[in-house]
């Protein structure tokens, strides 16, 4: 099947589907549920999601409960570990939730699913302490002891997006684990979002903003059949800001970016400012417009900076994803596109629960081929 048609089953299923959305992804989760009850003829009266709760007492501390019957169901799990708008009452005080206390959730509700279950699956569209993926000296790596737990509570598949560094599935080598990439979801919105692009090595141009994403923008680039440049960061690793070494200059390597639309090709965007300065760095060498295109848009630090970037002319336009939770006030930016990947993720979950393979829902490279044809014939 097709990113835009239907399903044709052929695989025997795996049991009846459930899926279990954790409150961090309540509108992603109704999304998905919509889409397969569409595609299978399901009334609006039906639902595959799995009545579950997760509660607090008033110390802080918490428990999950399934309220409906989980036995023999292919059961789905989805949550969203930094959707920081997510709050509870401790000792009298509101706090936001933080990665540590979803992923925690997710454990509960594994736990409350009791062995019942035929097959558990997690969808985590941002891995959980995918950016705490190596060591470097005495210190934590929490995203393999994280996938290595999940495996052992008995979690038959982990289904992320666009992990940090994808090498982290070593750490789990013989379970399941599927980093998909969403390619073909972000060259949609940028085009159908862009209606003036010319796509030709002239006119257009992918950048890596580090050697880390070169991976991202060499696929990026090939599948429409342009350059690709890389900037290299140059750090100061005698000191340590905000959990990182900061960044002394950016490096460029790679052809004349002058007159050239370019387009940034990353994982995530953290506070911004790091791809605002390849931005500048870029226009001091007479780059035209620069999109941004990134699988997750955190802002750690606001939309300030963006909004500021955007009014000097130094960022066109910015690409992020619904898989992780996205601010209110993101939509009324001038600057901001989002990417649904609500029916990419349905796509996947129907066809998992039908053992079919998704090999041809995420390769990407004769879709994207398909997409510039038509948005080349259709100017």
């Amino acid at each position: 099947m097709d990113m835009e048609g239907r399903h044709t089953y052929t695989g025997a299923v795996a049991g009846k589907l459930g899926i279990i959305v954790h409150p961090s992804c309540a509108e992603l989760g109704r999304k998905i549920d919509g889409y397969i009850k569409g595609w299978r003829g399901e009334t609006d009266e039906v639902t595959f999601i799995v009545d579950s709760k997760c509660s607090r007492f008033g110390s802080g501390e918490a428990k999950a409960q399934i309220l409906e019957t989980v036995r023999g169901k292919d059961i789905y799990i989805i949550a969203d570990v930094l959707n920081y708008s997510l709050e509870y009452n401790m000792y009298g005080h509101s706090n936001r939730m933080s990665p540590d206390d979803i992923y925690a959730d997710i454990k509960r509700l594994i736990m409350a699913a009791a062995g019942k279950a035929s097959r558990i699956t997690v969808v985590m569209p941002f891995l959980y302490e995918s950016r705490q993926h190596r060591r470097n000296g005495r210190e934590s790596l929490d995203s393999a002891y994280a996938l290595q737990e999940l495996v052992k509570m008995g979690v038959d598949d982990i289904i992320t997006f666009d992990a940090h560094d994808p090498r982290i599935q070593n750490a789990i080598p013989i379970d399941g684990f599927d980093n998909i990439m969403p390619t073909y979801q972000t060259t949609k919105a940028l085009l159908d979002s862009t209606p003036d692009l010319v796509i030709d090595n002239e006119h257009l141009m992918a950048i890596s903003p580090d050697e880390g994403a070169m991976h991202r923008a060499i696929y990026f680039a090939s599948t429409l059949g342009i350059d690709v440049g890389m900037f290299y960061k140059r750090r100061d690793y005698s000191q340590v800001v905000d959990g990182r070494n900061p960044i002394v200059a950016h490096e460029f390597l790679g052809d004349d970016v002058k007159g050239k639309d370019v387009i940034i090709i990353d994982d995530m965007i953290a506070s911004g400012e790091s791809v605002i300065d390849i931005a500048r760095e870029l226009k001091s060498r007479e780059a035209n417009r620069i999109f941004c295109i990134a699988t997750f848009g955190l802002f750690t630090k606001g939309l300030g900076v963006f909004d500021k970037a955007y009014e000097e002319g130094l960022v066109y336009k910015v690409i992020t994803t619904n898989g992780i939770y996205q601010m209110p006030e993101l939509f009324d930016r001038p600057w901001y596109v989002s990417c649904d990947l609500s029916k990419y993720i349905a796509l996947i979950i129907d066809s998992l629960n039908h053992d079919m393979p998704i090999s041809d829902i995420i390769g990407h490279y004769e879709k994207i081929q398909a997409k510039v044809e038509a948005y080349i014939e259709g100017k």
